[in-house]
């Protein structure tokens, strides 16, 4: 039977392989029809190649070996502790949480820094996430990224818009690149790792959740300026991250009308956005203008009919439907594959996220479950998005199907980010997923060091750290008796 990060990788060089061939189709003319050299020839094979090569780096090199070992908490809560047998990880649970046992310094040893509001001292420490300054760094660095679109020579406006870089690439020429992509999917690790590293703080407001969400705000808003669509997927996919890892989902309800009035008053902003609303609700109103589009879709959705016309034949491809080969080639799939095509591409997506779906259920790694949650739902609502504005079920809006729509730098992104997925369910069945032991005996000795205060409390110290490391000894003989046995099963 073949496992997700199998079904995944299959269902993704499906998904490529139909992009590569349907683009190409769309973008065909009357001089120059679709023949299966032109198909393997064309830029869009490069790009798949380019993004299959980003899918196996990502899904095999063991780059979860890397990381430290402090992001590395159980999704049950529990420290836990491991050693290496014969190149594979095992661990057990050994303490959950701080020790208890370990009695604190006396007052004056643990002053804080305070600062004062309203007259009244308040622990430093009470800013929670506020202080975290790695998290507004790489909010400020992503704005960055997306602020090259302003800058002349390199930005490139197109219909009035100004989402996209040029580089150019030996033997691909001019690759246009979306630096909101690059934002949507970085943020997916940065938000999963704010998760973990602030878990116990996550529960509280002020302290916890606001400073992520301040985050996401920032970068979500300056891609509204140009890419509201993209921004609304960015903070959906953001919240279900912090939700995942913790945070109440009340809170968020409280924070529904703020996202609402931000919502209407980006909407208002532009008036073609409003104006696709209204298109949205009667294409027909104005068929000639803004309704031409929706209503070039659908059209082309219903030409397929059951069969559709054969690959090639379709007529909507030949200056009728715009964009017919990004954001909206499903149409065009539809047209030309009739329903049996789409089917297959609905089935290939529906099959990417079961089994992401049962990586992420299977995850005993905090960190690699969220990351995991953050790639299915950022590829999922986004398909969905996509099937929805094509079928006349949604407003127009700039979002491309994952894997299918024409962009080199989407395909890449895209599969990367599966390949992530791949790697962290071939680190579940290589046994990773727990910081080494010696790790967690220093933390403690650490944390006895720092508590002593007193000769008394000193002694008592003394006697906790020491049974604590007698117990980290005692979980170490015993997962070297379980080593041959976890080591077979891994090799199997």
């Amino acid at each position: 039977m073949l496992r997700p990060g199998q079904v995944i990788a299959l269902c993704a060089l499906a998904l490529l392989t139909i992009g590569v061939v349907m683009v190409t189709s769309a973008l065909m003319d009357v001089a120059r029809p679709v023949t299966p050299q032109g198909i393997v020839l064309s830029r869009w094979s490069a790009y798949m190649v380019l993004a299959l090569t980003a899918m196996g780096l990502t899904a095999l090199v063991p780059w979860w070996r890397w990381l430290p070992a402090r992001w590395i908490t159980p999704a049950g809560g529990a420290r836990i502790s491991g050693t290496m047998i014969g190149g594979i990880t095992t661990g057990r649970t050994i303490a959950s949480g701080p020790v208890a046992s370990v009695p604190s310094a006396p007052a004056e040893a643990q002053a804080e820094p305070t600062f004062t509001v309203l007259g009244r001292s308040v622990p430093l420490a009470a800013l929670g996430g506020w202080l975290n300054f790695q998290l507004w760094l790489v909010a400020l660095a992503l704005v960055g990224v997306m602020a090259l679109v302003y800058v002349p020579g390199i930005g490139r406006q197109v219909n009035g818009a100004h989402r996209w870089i040029n580089l150019v690439l030996p033997g691909l020429g001019d690759l246009s690149v979306q630096p909101s992509e690059i934002a949507k999917w970085a943020l997916i690790p940065v938000m999963a790792w704010y998760a973990v590293t602030m878990r116990e703080r996550l529960r509280k407001f002020f302290s916890g959740l606001a400073p992520a969400l301040g985050a996401v705000a920032i970068i979500a808003g300056f891609i509204a300026i140009e890419d509201l669509g993209t921004a609304v997927l960015l903070g959906a996919v953001a919240s279900i991250i912090l939700i995942a890892g913790g945070a109440r989902i009340w809170q968020f309800m409280l924070m529904l009308p703020v996202a609402g009035l931000a919502f209407v008053a980006a909407v208002l902003a532009n008036p073609y956005r409003l104006t696709r609303i209204e298109t949205f609700l009667n294409p027909y109103a104005d068929p000639e203008r803004s309704g031409y589009h929706m209503i070039q879709s659908m059209l082309a959705v219903h030409n397929g009919e059951v069969f559709g016309r054969g690959l090639g034949h379709g007529l909507q491809k030949f200056g009728y439907l715009p964009e017919d080969h990004s954001d909206f080639l499903f149409a065009i799939i539809c047209e030309e594959m009739g329903v049996p095509g789409a089917l297959v591409v609905v089935c290939l997506y529906a099959g990417i996220i079961w089994a992401g779906w049962l990586i992420v259920r299977r995850q005993q790694v905090l960190l690699f479950k969220l990351i995991a949650t953050g790639v299915v739902a950022t590829l999922g609502l986004q398909a969905l998005i996509n099937l929805a504005v094509v079928t006349g079920l949604g407003p127009t809006k700039g979002i491309a199907l994952p894997l299918l729509s024409s962009g080199g730098t989407g395909w890449i992104l895209t599969s990367a980010c599966l390949g992530v997925l791949i790697a962290i369910e071939r680190a579940a069945r290589a046994g990773y997923g727990v910081a080494t032991t010696a790790d967690h005996l220093d933390a403690l000795e650490g944390q006895g060091t720092q508590s002593q205060g007193s000769e008394g409390e000193g002694r008592a110290v003394k006697s906790a750290r020491t049974t604590q490391l007698a117990g980290g000894m005692s979980e170490l003989n015993e997962l070297r008796g379980h080593g041959a046995a976890q080591t077979a099963r891994a090799l199997a």
